[in-house]
């Protein structure tokens, strides 16, 4: 059926990689190879890399390893005033995102601060500058998968709007997520009797910066959106990143501070810069857990989480400023120590969003195995989309798993998807209905990628009914 599929869909078959190795359990055996086609041979994995950067992460620096954002000051608290720049410096939290924004200005509050009169000091010295620039491999920059990493990354530094029918009206609702201060939106848009397919093609967007004349009259932003809402919508979501790094961070932390019942002496600006020596702590920030950074990592295939955890290795290792090339060393030198040497192993960014990342299905299957050997094992297998129900696999097997409803313990398939222009790949675990573990990784290299799911739900849908029996293993 796999092969059938490849044919249907005019995928060559000398453009897939497919490994599939029977998990032993406890008792000792190595791994029983089901499948090798063209395993062997170094390939684009798209975002299945992101199951070796989570976990390393894992077993390195733990399932509770937690970020710190520190805050700094060059001034001083007087009567519930704090008159002096606060300046943040950051370790690369990947989900620093509004509710832990709301967390750590209550944190200032408890320090018996209600008025802020100072600017905002950005420290991102975590972080190797080469690594913040932001390079794309589609052109797509305004794209919140393309967000590059930032020691002090906000929000994904993207807007993410909300556009729907207002209930009450014809017209067209639209609210935004973070809460950003001196910003507002110019809804323009009109319902139009149209399908919801070209709906990005009837909408237009911009934003628009108004110069301020004072301190109590700052600068103001507007983000206008105009053309025509297809009535045939009922929902979108429409995510951008519009700011530069320091501009969204300042907005977004000023409100925050505002919506905490904080105030301003007046608006605050942001820049860059690194905290001076004679400044004092005021609050280390713990962010949240690594594992529920890898869990939607690995279930959303979050591409600039996986890029801060990545460079996380290198941050705890070896030191700031933490680099690619010393992630790299730091995954490497984890990967020998477990006993698995990959030398064609490419890694540009730890998150499959690359052109050169590179492995081979084989490898990527040891990786698996291995994973069930370590502490955690489970965390890590359990991070994984689960096939017709979260994540990037909710849509896929949903048909394929009813045949098995009537069993009292369902096959399942946690699998990790990957996907590029021209590449589409798949890895993970297949439980089958007899209880066996199955590491399943398959690489598709080819203009025709984008057809390959078909393939790989075949080889899935296999595997959950045990595949062939071992007398029939090649």
């Amino acid at each position: 059926m796999v092969l059938s599929a490849l044919d249907k869909n005019h995928i060559p078959r000398d453009a897939i990689s497919i490994s599939v190795l029977e998990v032993p359990g406890d008792n000792g055996k190595a791994a029983r190879e089901v499948i090798d086609w063209r395993a062997t041979r170094a390939m684009n994995p798209a975002s299945t890399i992101k199951l070796l950067t989570t976990l390393t992460a894992l077993d390195l620096l733990g399932p509770e390893y937690r970020w710190t954002t520190k805050l700094f000051t060059d001034g001083a608290i007087k009567n519930d005033t704090l008159k002096g720049n606060i300046y943040l410096q950051g370790s690369g939290d990947p989900k620093l995102i509004p509710e832990e924004l709301e967390r750590m200005m209550k944190g200032l509050r408890d320090l018996g601060i209600k008025k802020i009169d100072g600017n905002l000091i950005f420290d991102r010295s975590a972080y190797s500058p080469e690594v913040m620039e932001h390079h794309t491999i589609d052109g797509e920059s305004l794209r919140a998968y393309n967000v590059p990493p930032d020691p002090l990354l906000y929000a994904f530094r993207t807007l993410s709007f909300h556009l729907s029918q207002a209930r009450a009206s014809e017209d067209v609702a639209i609210s935004y997520t973070p809460a950003l201060t001196q910003f507002q939106v110019r809804n323009q848009l009109m319902p139009s009797a149209q399908s919801c397919d070209s709906w990005r093609k009837k909408m237009q967007f911009e934003l628009i910066k108004e110069l301020g004349s004072t301190e109590k009259k700052p600068d103001q932003w507007q983000a206008l959106f105009k053309g025509e809402f297809p009535s045939a919508c009922k929902t979108i979501a429409y995510n951008i990143v519009a700011f530069d790094a320091d501009t969204f961070l300042t907005l977004g932390f000023a409100a925050a501070w505002e919506l905490a019942g904080g105030v301003w002496a007046k608006q605050p600006q942001g820049s860059s810069g690194d905290v001076p020596l004679f400044a004092r702590s005021l609050l280390d920030f713990q962010g949240g857990a690594l594992l529920d950074a890898v869990r939607d990592i690995n279930k959303f295939s979050n591409n600039v989480m996986a890029r801060q955890v990545f460079l996380t290795l290198a941050l705890e290792k070896i030191g700031k400023p933490a680099s690619i090339q010393a992630s790299d060393r730091v995954t490497q030198t984890w990967l020998k120590q477990r006993g698995l040497h990959f030398p064609e192993l490419v890694l540009e960014n730890g998150s499959g969003l690359s052109r050169n990342e590179a492995i081979t299905a084989r490898h990527l299957n040891d990786l698996l195995v291995t994973a069930r050997t370590l502490p955690s094992g489970e965390l890590f297998m359990n991070s994984l989309p689960l096939a017709g129900t979260d994540g990037t696999m909710k849509n896929r097997l949903i048909r394929q798993l009813r045949q098995f409803l009537h069993l009292k313990k369902k096959p399942e398939a946690r699998i990790k998807t990957g996907s590029l222009t021209e590449v589409r790949a798949i890895s993970g675990y297949v439980i089958s209905k007899s209880g066996k573990t199955y590491a399943v990784s398959s690489f598709i290299n080819h203009p025709n990628a984008y057809r390959g799911i078909e393939a790989h739900d075949q080889l899935l849908t296999w595997l959950l009914s045990d595949g062939p029996e071992p007398k029939q293993a090649r």
